[in-house]
């Protein structure tokens, strides 16, 4: 920050730094308003990372009769599938059903769920639900013999805190301004603007801007009451935590898993060599967020959740990593932490002269339509009468096919990287998926200066070369290791112990001038 002026007018000043902060900065950047987006920390560094890595309708919230979210978080899967098919993936769900087994619904339940979730919205391209014979369908192999079938049903998994950066990236390239480890430290009104004092790397920072958005998420509620920009409103801060262990089955499909509390657990394929386990739910005050983990209660409960189930079991020593993270979903006063909402509500606030807009709850398949609606209130409460316009839109690298999001986008993705293969033929394959999975069409912006893989440099860490460990620090806001091996990219489950101490040795040489990088 330190090559910024020490005063910037603007006419949005985003707070918060994960999907709906991102979200809303890209959103109001494309309709021509001028942006500051400020995140203590790293982008998507909290709970925007450590989600289930899903973009799904949410079939358990048809059980609580949540049928506008649903339908609005199906509508969704099927724009975002089209808009970034590099980072989002059709993923096929199977849900192992044994009648009469605790917490097991009725088949007729399932199936008229099911119906719901294939007809509350319009799908484009994604199979049906249906019945599996387990018995019968390799897919039953890994299951214990009392299930004899499953239901069938579509949604997708996306590279969570890739989606946040891809967001944040469309909105810097639409000209807002994104500042990471740079916290809004005071805001005051002066008439019909705020100003807005900001502590980052290169000292302090005042920001006048005309609207402030409080996109903090768990910490939304606290940042009113630290700045006194506004009432907070009762907030329900649940964690969620997932376990990854060795992988328990083969092929690309997912589990659901029924548990006896009337819970579901997540089984899904990670990273390829691993299993994905999640999620559990249980509140939490608001100390110490920043230093969230799992307990031992809940990796007990997510073991036992795979042992009910698979025939391989598995304890808390086979856990090779775990993650937790704290969403803000809003306090109805009732109700256990898996019922409440996942839906997100707005508090509009222009009483005292410059417009507040508070972001409550939210996840992370609703992200763009909350952004949305936030910017149409957003432009014409200043005057600014602008056309939505993210519905057709990629995000960056999507574009596969074109600038506008299509259905063939996600069909045909796998020949697009065929296509990559022969371009850049003496790329390692494993790598050359890697990057087009990460990077989709920018692909070739990381890789516009190799001809051959000596050009990617040195391998810094196991599958890190330095043309990408440089490409994310000048292009995405990495700074340490973290931010590389495990928001940029996954490499912390594949690299030996130490290897986030010689990324961060790397990093630091960078920023002194002592790494000549391809």
């Amino acid at each position: 920050m330190g090559n910024l002026a020490k005063r910037i007018d603007c006419d949005v000043l985003v707070v918060g730094g994960g999907i709906n902060g991102a979200g809303i900065a890209r959103d109001a950047a494309g309709r021509g308003l001028s942006v500051v987006l400020c995140e203590k920390d790293d982008l998507a560094q909290h709970t925007s990372s450590a989600s289930s890595k899903l973009i799904h309708g949410g079939l358990r919230y048809l059980e609580q009769y949540h049928f506008g979210l649903v339908r609005k978080a199906l509508a969704e899967r099927e724009i975002l599938l089209k808009s970034a098919p590099h980072i989002i993936r059709p993923l096929r769900f199977l849900m192992p059903h044994a009648a009469g087994a605790p917490g097991q619904r009725p088949a007729w339940m399932i199936r008229a769920g099911l119906f719901l979730y294939d007809h509350l919205a319009a799908r484009d391209f994604l199979p049906p639900s249906g019945t599996v014979q387990l018995r019968t369908s390799p897919a039953g192999g890994p299951l214990q013999a009392q299930f004899t079938r499953a239901f069938a049903y579509s949604d997708a998994w996306v590279d969570d805190a890739r989606l946040v950066v891809l967001a944040a990236l469309d909105a810097r390239e639409r000209g807002a301004t994104i500042l990471t480890r740079t916290r809004c430290v005071r805001v005051r009104r002066e008439g019909k603007r705020w100003d807005a004092e900001l502590h980052g790397p290169g000292g302090n920072l005042h920001v006048h801007a005309r609207c402030l958005v409080n996109a903090a998420g768990p910490w939304a509620g606290s940042f009113l009451q630290a700045t006194g920009a506004g009432r907070a409103r009762p907030m329900r801060l649940v964690k969620g935590s997932h376990i990854v262990v060795p992988r328990l089955f083969d092929g690309d499909h997912a589990y659901l898993l029924q548990q006896p509390d009337g819970r579901i657990v997540f089984a899904l394929p990670y990273e390829g060599a691993f299993t994905l386990i999640g999620t559990t739910d249980v509140d939490v005050d608001a100390q110490d967020l920043d230093r969230v983990a799992i307990s031992p209660a809940e990796t007990a409960y997510l073991c036992d959740a795979v042992n009910r189930c698979f025939e391989r079991r598995i304890g808390p020593d086979e856990v090779v990593w775990s993650y937790a993270g704290v969403r803000p979903l809003i306090d109805e006063g009732e109700g256990s932490a898996s019922s409440a909402s996942r839906d997100y509500r707005f508090e509009h606030d222009t009483s005292g002269g410059a417009p507040l807009l508070s972001v409550f709850g939210g996840k992370v398949t609703t992200f763009r339509k909350l952004a949305e609606q936030a910017v149409d209130w957003i432009g014409p409460v200043l005057g600014r009468h602008l056309p939505a316009w993210t519905a057709h839109a990629c995000l960056p690298g999507g574009d596969v096919y074109g600038k506008v999001p299509i259905a063939r986008a996600v069909l045909d993705y796998d020949a697009w990287v065929r296509t990559r293969r022969q371009q850049f033929a003496w790329l390692p394959d494993g790598l050359l998926v890697r990057y087009a999975r990460s990077y989709g069409t920018r692909l070739s912006a990381l890789l516009a200066h190799c001809r051959a893989r000596a050009d990617l440099g040195a391998e810094i860490v196991t599958g890190l070369y330095e043309v990408e460990a440089d490409y994310l620090v000048r292009q995405e806001w990495a700074l340490s290791a973290d931010d590389i091996l495990w928001r940029r990219t996954k490499l912390g489950l594949h690299v030996a112990p130490g290897a986030g101490q010689r990324l961060d040795a790397w990093l630091a040489a960078r920023r002194h001038g002592t790494v000549a990088v391809p």
